[in-house]
Parts: C-alpha cells; sequence; structure tokens
C-alpha cells in the first residue's frame, strides 16, 4: 500500500498546530508511560498501524515491558494493568468510540475515582490528540516506520 499525501508537506502550517497541540499534550501532569498506553491502544482502535508502530517503540524505549505492550489490546483481561491505568485505558475506548449513549456514566466514575479534573480533562485532550493522529495517518496511509529516523525511533530494539 503506498501513501496517498504527506500532509507535513502539504500543509505545514496545520501539521505545525497539531504538532504543537501534542507538544501541549506532553506537558500535562500525566505519566508519559501512561500517554504512552492512551496513544496505543486509541492506535489499535483506529486501525492506524503508523501511530500504533511509532507509540509501541516510543513506550519501549521509555522503558515500558514488551508484555504489557503485547496485553494492550486485551487489557481488560490483563493482571499487568492498575486501576489508573485501566481507568484511562476505558476512557480511551470510550472517547474513542463515542458509542450512541455518549460516555457511559460507568467509565467516567472510574476515570473520576483516578485522576482530578484538570487530569481528567488532560487525558481527554490526549485522548482527542491520538484520534486526530490516527484519522489523519490512516486516510494518507502514512507508513509505519517511515519517521523513526526523524524521531529516533530507530533505536528501539525488540526482542
Amino acid at each position: 500500500m503506498n501513501q496517498r499525501l504527506n500532509a507535513s508537506q502539504t500543509s505545514p502550517e496545520l501539521f505545525r498546530k497539531m504538532v504543537e497541540l501534542s507538544m501541549q499534550v506532553k506537558k500535562a501532569d500525566l505519566d508519559p508511560r501512561l500517554l504512552y498506553l492512551v496513544d496505543i491502544r486509541a492506535s489499535q482502535i483506529n486501525g492506524c498501524g503508523f501511530c500504533l508502530d511509532m507509540h509501541v517503540k516510543q513506550a519501549k524505549l521509555a522503558g515500558e515491558g514488551e508484555l504489557r505492550l503485547h496485553h494492550v489490546a486485551a487489557w481488560r483481561e490483563s493482571q499487568w494493568f492498575d486501576a489508573r491505568e485501566r481507568a484511562a485505558l476505558a476512557w480511551t475506548e470510550a472517547v474513542s468510540t463515542l458509542p450512541p449513549q455518549g460516555v457511559p456514566d460507568a467509565d467516567y466514575e472510574a476515570a473520576r475515582a483516578q485522576f482530578s479534573e484538570k487530569e481528567l480533562v488532560d487525558l481527554t485532550f490526549a485522548v482527542m490528540a491520538i484520534n486526530a493522529w490516527n484519522r489523519l495517518n490512516v486516510a494518507f496511509r502514512t507508513l509505519p516506520g517511515s519517521a523513526d529516523k526523524a524521531y529516533g525511533l530507530d533505536k528501539a530494539v525488540f526482542a
């Protein structure tokens, strides 16, 4: 499958704004490893190979264990995630898929039990950002691994 368009070259100003949003999200008072789990789960849901590849490599470089990375897709059945991570992953799924009835109260209550108001709003912006990136990269078929060298992801080693 060939890449359709290069969004950063075709619309550099809007692309920079998306990068700015992502950089602001990274400044939030949330554990970067938690944000990688969110990025990975949303990318799995949205079928974004480029983002999934990128964020798995980033998580690995940040010290995330390979077994936990493999378990993100089945986090509900896995023993490897704590209550805060589970709440973030459930929130990610609900905000990414937006069921017909909206975000379920149970997911909101679980998230509020684990996150302050500010943290939950910041987490929601993180979910919004990765969903936007997923849609951009899926629409234009951005090739997984195509930006590894630019982002230093070629250093990620998997056994």
